[in-house]
């Protein structure tokens, strides 16, 4: 079911709590990857190959703490 909240190409948060361990994971990663000051960075100034290694790794990095959790590992 199409969601019609004119939100369209934003990701919605679910648990808005984790905003801000998700936005500090979002530097940390940048970071890690070489870009610094990434918060103050316009992002429509990065390429589209470093905005989707940061939400790649992103994206990785949950699954693995999904997979850990799941299995009763920390």
């Amino acid at each position: 079911m199409p969601n019609n909240n004119n939100n369209s190409g934003r990701n919605q948060i679910v648990v808005p709590a984790a905003r801000q361990a998700l936005n500090q994971m979002k530097t940390e990663i940048a970071n890690e990857l070489g870009l610094s000051n990434y918060e103050q960075t316009d992002k429509g100034n990065l390429t589209a190959r470093q905005n989707g290694y940061v939400g790649g790794y992103m994206t990785k990095r949950l699954v693995e703490q999904a997979q850990q959790n799941m299995s009763g590992q920390q």
